[in-house]
């Protein structure tokens, strides 16, 4: 691969339709750290989340209350009638209207972001800036798995990741796990302290009922040590755990329960709730930390944000990303370096990742994954303007629906969980349905210009051998050049 190559398909997404290989690629780089919108008009209505997610939730569980309605919603009399390939559409005509509705409606929503999403990545003239987005999206995983997420993933990346993507880790931090949709989706919003005021009333007043969430809850706590911060092997124990979900109680999503009425509402989007906060001074990796309600979790996510295991952490991830599916270490230790030297300044540490020598060796090192292909591909073909349906619908055919993640750490970034058999099927269905769609003139020539100095003599001859245009066009849509960076 030439630098010009690299530049276009390793840090960003491939060259868009019209546009031409930059001249001097680490300049092209550079420049899109100034030209880079964390709020283009695109997402503009969907920087902060609605209030449709504390109605999702009070719908849950006021169907959970309801014997009848939990019934119908496990084991509904319609689905004994239903045509066999459709037991969904059966569920969900044993549910009540209302919930049949909220359901419909964050469908819609969630359509709608994705859609958005993909279609700024495809448009964008800082489509390095966009990829960074998305790698730090992934890091800071969240899914739709919990019901009422479906309102929030899309401003989680709105308003949590692209504000951030260039300042401070630590801001990124705060704003990703403290935003509904992380509250959401690992339960935080149930978490109560054991010696918090409300837990004292409800135990003299009776104790739990069996219907609501009760105790404290380290789903949280957990994957910010493990996932966010430190890393698996960072230092930290059980007591440290426990200690950061103590920290984390209050913090909830604004309207939800009866303490609802008491929160205080927090820039993340989130709320917190002092009466549902386990009272007194934390210690978390041999640091002591004050009693101070909100501001207690906001202090140690700090200290985290700037120790020496999450600078390693998160420069081994990001040397992943960009050169290899086993990292360089003299690039890990160099990120490594640049993250503590700057208090984790991520627009320092991408101008060192452009400066790096390991991200530049000539060989591809990185296999696309199925967003980075199919947007790799509507950006070469021009196919910018689909319908939001058709784009999720390419994506749950590859495999890999932002936002849909199976675990909280998130989508693998490794060759192997994506290279399979099927996988590429899958992909050279996409493409010839793709190439069918769109012009298909001088594809040698769109090819040359794609990957300047790049194209392999096999794909060349290929596509000049091809019987039509829109075969070569699907032809190179999988090609070796396509498939990887």
């Amino acid at each position: 691969m030439s630098r010009p190559s690299i530049a276009l398909s390793r840090f960003g997404y491939g060259l868009a339709a019209g546009d031409t290989p930059p001249g001097d690629p680490r300049r092209y780089l550079l420049a899109q750290l100034e030209a880079y919108d964390p709020a283009p008009v695109a997402i503009a209505g969907r920087m902060r989340s609605r209030g449709e997610t504390a109605e999702m939730v009070e719908l849950v569980r006021s169907l959970r209350q309801d014997r009848r309605a939990a019934m119908a919603m496990t084991e509904p009399p319609e689905a004994m009638n239903a045509p066999a390939e459709d037991p969904r559409a059966a569920a969900l005509e044993g549910l009540p209207p209302e919930y049949r509705t909220k359901l419909a409606e964050a469908r819609k929503v969630l359509v709608a972001d994705v859609a958005a999403r993909t279609q700024l990545a495809v448009a964008s003239p800082t489509p390095m800036v966009e990829r960074l987005v998305h790698f730090w999206s992934n890091h800071f995983s969240v899914s739709v798995g919990k019901l009422g997420t479906q309102f929030e993933v899309g401003p989680h990346e709105f308003t949590a990741i692209r504000p951030h993507v260039l300042g401070r880790f630590s801001d990124m931090l705060k704003a990703a796990v403290l935003h509904p949709a992380m509250l959401l989706y690992l339960d935080q919003f149930q978490s109560i302290g054991p010696n918090a005021p409300f837990a004292q009333r409800r135990t003299r007043r009776g104790g739990d009922r069996p219907e609501r969430p009760r105790g404290l809850n380290e789903n949280l706590a957990r994957e910010v040590l493990e996932l966010h911060t430190l890393g698996v092997d960072g230092g930290y124990s059980q007591a440290d755990v426990t200690e950061l979900a103590r920290a984390l109680t209050g913090w909830t999503v604004p309207g939800i329960g009866r303490v609802g009425r008491f929160a205080e509402d927090q820039p993340s989007g989130a709320a917190f709730v002092a009466l549902v906060h386990e009272p007194g001074a934390r210690r978390v990796l041999g640091r002591t930390y004050p009693a101070g309600e909100a501001r207690q979790a906001l202090a140690i996510l700090e200290t985290l944000a700037a120790h020496p295991a999450t600078a390693r952490h998160i420069a081994t991830k990001l040397a992943r990303h960009f050169a290899g599916d086993t990292p360089p270490p003299a690039l890990v230790a160099r990120l490594e370096a640049d993250f503590l030297a700057t208090g984790g300044d991520l627009a320092s540490l991408t101008r060192t990742l452009i400066d790096a020598p390991e991200v530049w060796m000539p060989g591809p090192v990185k296999f696309r994954t199925p967003f980075e292909w199919l947007v790799g591909a509507l950006r070469l073909t021009g196919a910018a303007k689909l319908p939001a349906q058709r784009i999720v619908g390419a994506l749950d055919q590859l495999g890999q629906v932002p936002w849909r993640a199976p675990s909280p750490a998130g989508y693998d970034d490794l060759a192997a969980s994506w290279a399979g058999p099927d996988a590429l099927v899958r992909r050279v269905e996409l493409a010839e349905r793709i190439a069918g769609n769109v012009p298909a003139d001088d594809i040698l020539a769109r090819a040359e210009a794609a990957f300047p100095g790049a194209l392999g003599e096999a794909t060349r001859t290929q596509l000049k051998r091809a019987e039509s245009g829109h075969q070569a066009l699907a032809l190179l849509l999988v090609s070796p050049e396509m498939m990887r960076r």
